[in-house]
């Protein structure tokens, strides 16, 4: 008997509505725009921490990376006379990391250098790694052709290169490039691999950004040519000259980085102190910098959460508009309606069959509008990665909570309506014109 009053109902509002299908479109748009943007704003917002979060991850969650950083009061001394500055991480920092740290499981030092690299006719800007044969172990790098650099390149200092995809495609473009060589500075390397690309250098500083940044990537260098440590030592150098305004000066720097993965991650934070501690002794100036992954994906998922609850706020109020819309075609709705009202209850009908003939005008409006609404929603994201090259995605969850918002508003907006008409005197009704 309840199923069949209810269908009866459902079946009479859905007249009602068809009656004035103009005014009930116009009415559900609000709901339709409020639910798209919702879902639209949560997808974008989504696809920006995830990218932020892939990019940090690359980095290793186990991993600490001690950078170099030029101190503050020697960068204040660039305009002075030439002198000799010294300042960076150095292999003796290595050594104790790897003797007094006892949850060390891989230590990687490496140096980086911006140079040019021809082959033939053809130059580009690249970063050159002096590293060590075990450094795609910490990181997310992967030989897809060739070999990476082995124990005997680096004990025998061999003019060897590994490539990433990015030189590849910018300098060999018809060529293999296995056993070619590339000149690099003054000095040809000969490629005996290929590696995947990758652009993973980022700061604590820039946590911030890569939350809500696209999947461009700053930077001049086009790609990263990986040479042995030693070789890199002994063909570059440990002095560079840098001009200033006021002359040149000569900077001494032995690595530009560390990193230091731990055997667990619970074990990373007490890693961190220990790194934290050693340097403070050695170093008495402010020349590094500790990056922890781990903790850069805390703070890109705190970023992202109140990310989601603005965009999500803002695109609330779209819904609370179109519930309001909703009220006022409603309230509309039963005073054009107050004779039908007053003949219904005549007949017996019980204000709880009033208040279910409105409610139910209004949850079919409502929930047309919200799986409209989702489909736009879906659209929107789709258009925004095709072309504002913006990654978005779109998760159960963005739905059901939408759908979820638009049925609520439709609810509490179709309430007074309905009661209101169910309080009506059934005389007063059919006096009315």
């Amino acid at each position: 008997m309840f199923f069949f009053r209810l269908k009866r109902t459902l079946k009479l509002g859905a007249k009602s509505l068809w009656m004035h299908r103009l005014r009930t479109t116009l009415t559900m748009l609000g709901i339709i725009f409020g639910v798209s943007s919702v879902v639209a704003m949560l997808a974008i917002g989504e696809g920006a921490s995830r990218d932020a979060q892939e990019k940090i991850s690359q980095l290793g969650s186990r991993n600490i990376i001690i950078k170099t950083v030029e101190p503050t009061e020697d960068k204040s001394a660039v305009g002075q006379q030439q002198t000799l500055v010294e300042y960076g991480l150095t292999y003796d920092d290595a050594e104790r990391f790897r003797g007094a740290i006892p949850n060390v499981r891989v230590l990687v030092p490496n140096r980086r250098i911006s140079e040019q690299a021809l082959y033939r006719n053809k130059r580009i800007s690249i970063e050159v790694i002096g590293t060590v044969p075990w450094y795609p172990e910490i990181s997310s790098l992967e030989v897809t052709y060739g070999r990476f650099i082995t124990t005997t390149d680096t004990q025998y200092k061999q003019g060897v290169c590994v490539i990433d995809e990015f030189i590849r495609k910018e300098l060999f473009v018809f060529d293999d490039p296995l056993g070619q060589f590339v000149k690099v500075g003054t000095n040809y390397y000969r490629v005996v691999g290929i590696v995947n690309a990758q652009k993973t250098n980022i700061s604590a500083k820039e946590v911030q950004a890569q939350a809500g940044s696209s999947n461009s990537d700053s930077g001049a260098n086009v790609g990263k040519i990986y040479i042995p440590l030693t070789t890199a030592q002994n063909r570059f150098g440990e002095m560079t000259i840098q001009a200033g305004t006021g002359g040149a000066r000569l900077e001494r720097v032995e690595l530009q980085e560390i990193i230091i993965q731990s055997q667990t991650i619970d074990q990373v934070l007490l890693t961190r102190r220990s790194v934290q501690t050693i340097l403070a002794r050695f170093h008495k100036k402010s020349d590094y910098e500790i990056v922890v992954p781990l903790e850069l994906m805390e703070r890109a998922k705190d970023v992202q959460r109140i990310f989601t609850i603005v965009l999500g706020s803002i695109a609330a109020i779209s819904l609370l508009v179109g519930g309001i819309g909703i009220m006022n075609i409603m309230m509309a709705t039963v005073s054009e309606r107050t004779r039908e009202i007053g003949i219904r209850r005549a007949l017996g009908a019980r204000k709880r069959d009033i208040v279910m003939q409105f409610l139910s005008e209004t949850l079919i409006m409502t929930l047309c509008g919200g799986v409209l609404g989702m489909g736009v929603g879906a659209l929107i994201p789709a258009f925004v990665t095709i072309f504002g090259q913006m990654r978005t995605v779109i998760t159960p969850g963005s739905l059901i909570l939408a759908f979820g918002i638009s049925a609520t508003v439709g609810i509490s907006f179709g309430i007074y309506p309905a009661y209101r008409a169910a309080n009506m005197d059934p005389i007063e009704s059919l006096r009315h014109e």
